[in-house]
This record gives C-alpha cells, structure tokens and sequence, in this order.
C-alpha cells in the first residue's frame, strides 16, 4: 500500500539539493508525483508531494531529517487529501501595480471573506518597461465555492484594485470537483 506524503524543503541555494531529495524518495521505494520548488533571494524553496511503501515511510522521513546535518530542513507529513463533494469554479486572478505594502494582504483578505480558497499563488516585483519603476504582479490560481458569485467578487476586487491603484484580471478558468 502505497502511503502519499508532503514535504516542505528550505535550504541555502546550491547545486544538488532536489537530487538529495529524489535520491532518498527513489531509494525508499517511493515516486515523486509532483513539487513547486524555486529559488528566492539566496535561499532555495519548496514543496513537493510523492508517494512511499506504507512499510517504507518512517524510514524516508528519518532519511530526510539526516538532511538537516548537510543545511537543508526537510518536514515530511502524511497527505491527508481531502475532497470536499460540491463543485468549485477555477479562476484566475491576475494583478498588476506599482508596489507597496499590503497588496496580498488586502486581495486575500477579500477573497477569504467571499470563502474563496487561493490553490496557488506566484508573486514577483518586475521593473516597468518605460519608467523603470518597481511592478508587483501576482497570478493566483483561486477555487470559488457555489455561493461566490463572480460578478460580486469582481466587483469587490476591483474596488480594492482602485484604492491600491493597481489593474485586476479576474477569469473564470473550468469547473472542478474537489
């Protein structure tokens, strides 16, 4: 039986460290089913999810805490996967503005009121083309619940977006059953 696990990696950036990983998950049996991993600043990040034999799984784990000696802090956990029966909508959210403080705070704080849940988030400050000034733009994979209507979140947003001074994309994507 196989048992899914997930794991958060943090660590100093340097070559070799996601084949530190996928060494121990290969050689306890397991499979690496999927991972978000990037370097931010000097520091390396991620997240990913594999499966192990249910025997090998306390083994994996004691394997990759032995990673903290080399720099690298490793938490594994059991993937509890849970499924919620009623259909949620896919959207994207998309933002673009000069950057300050407080813009993911503001977005996610509307978009939890309305019991929207945020499936991935990427942020990044890019210089603007003409004037050379930072830009913080945002792209969010984001699951409506039934009782969010998108035109009142839209709305919602987009009053946020005009006190923030920044442009906001919302689109509806596909449905999915989670």
């Amino acid at each position: 039986m196989q048992s899914p696990l997930i794991m958060t990696v943090l660590g100093r950036d340097r070559t070799g460290l996601v084949e530190s990983i996928a060494r121990l998950v290969s050689e306890h049996g397991g499979n690496w089913l999927e991972s978000r991993m990037c370097r931010l600043g000097g520091e390396f990040a991620g997240i990913v999810r594999v499966t192990v034999p249910a025997t090998n799984q306390a083994a994996l784990t004691a394997a990759l805490q032995q990673l903290e000696e080399v720099g690298l802090s490793v938490l594994a956990r059991p993937d509890a996967q849970v499924h919620p029966h009623a259909a949620r909508r896919v959207t994207t959210l998309e933002l673009v503005g000069h950057d300050r403080p407080g813009i993911v705070r503001q977005i996610t704080r509307a978009l939890a009121a309305q019991g929207v849940n945020v499936e991935e988030l990427s942020t990044e400050l890019v210089s603007a083309p003409m004037s050379g000034e930072m830009l913080f733009k945002a792209r969010a994979t984001l699951l409506l619940p039934e009782a969010c209507e998108l035109p009142a979140l839209r709305q919602e947003l987009e009053k946020i977006a005009s006190d923030l001074m920044v442009d906001v994309t919302l689109a509806e994507a596909a449905t999915a059953a989670h």
